[in-house]
């Protein structure tokens, strides 16, 4: 069985965007800027922000990150997001969900400029995905699609089945398995709430991605000997016996599934860490689309 380790693809990716960014700036350019605006004090959206701030000065980005109190009006978040759409020096834009109820999150991710949508949100960057277009693509499935890259892991030919439909994972993580690329074209079923015998689906699968959101759903009956799963999911549990009374627990049982399977990410550790690749790697490629024009 090999361990997908998000830590190890990640760092890959991290030290070839380091790289590129030393070439930046030899070139006495300045180096590429992510916004991230953090609305409330959530304690996972705070962690996920702090980490996305903490990866951009490893490899040489600049950041900023903005903070707003849970009462933030959305007018108030779009005149903002107006003003970093404006600013030459933002490359990259990303407001970190979910938002409090009163502020309508499909308002905001519209209003970011479709260049400057490093999490890949915008129905024109949605849209383009769907046509096989050059985009920026939502940073978890591209952080999938570059750890099946640098594990070497075959995809061609192959039934992948995807749990769950958001637009965030679920849509896209399907289209990408499906195009005509290195590590696509597979034959696609992807699955929701509402899908009927979705155990036997599952079964079928040699790839399977979990992005449900329901911790250790999928157990070892649900997957087929030598398959490749792929644990999206991440949810704290309650847990009196650690240090921080909670674990964080995957949408796959890790320790049932990985005496089963080829190939397995662990939660933490592997998808999350892939996902703040992807945005990097989105964010440098904002920052060469502007230059090249």
């Amino acid at each position: 069985m090999i361990l997908l380790d998000g830590k190890v693809a990640s760092a890959s990716v991290k030290e070839k965007l380091k790289t590129e960014v030393a070439k930046i700036i030899a070139n006495h350019l300045r180096p590429p800027h992510l916004a991230a605006i953090l609305v409330g004090n959530n304690g996972a959206s705070e962690t996920y922000v702090a980490s996305k701030v903490k990866n951009c000065k490893e490899v040489g980005f600049e950041s900023t990150l903005i903070r707003f109190e849970t009462s933030v009006t959305e007018e108030t978040l779009l005149e903002k997001i107006d003003k970093l759409n404006n600013d030459e020096n933002i490359d990259g834009i990303l407001v970190q969900l979910p938002l409090p109820k009163h502020i309508q999150e499909a308002n905001i991710i519209q209003a970011i400029h479709p260049d400057k949508d490093v999490d890949g949100f915008h129905p024109i960057n949605a849209g383009k995905l769907v046509q096989g277009l050059p985009t920026i693509i939502p940073a978890t499935p591209y952080g999938i699609m570059l750890l099946l890259e640098y594990y070497h892991i075959s995809t061609k030919g192959k039934h992948a089945v995807v749990i769950g439909r958001s637009n965030i994972v679920g849509r896209p993580m399907s289209i990408l398995l499906s195009s005509n690329l290195l590590y696509g074209n597979c034959t696609v079923t992807l699955c929701h709430s509402h899908t009927a015998n979705i155990k036997e689906i599952c079964l079928q699968a040699d790839i399977l991605v979990a992005a449900i959101g329901k911790p250790e759903f999928i157990k070892s009956d649900m997957v087929k000997p030598n398959a490749i799963v792929l644990d999206v999911g991440i949810t704290r549990v309650d847990d009196v016996t650690t240090q921080k009374g909670f674990k964080l627990k995957g949408d796959v049982h890790f320790d049932e599934v990985s005496k089963k399977v080829s190939a397995i990410t662990p939660v933490p550790g592997g998808v999350g860490l892939m996902t703040i690749a992807g945005l990097l790697k989105n964010t440098l490629e904002a920052y060469q689309k502007k230059l090249a024009r």
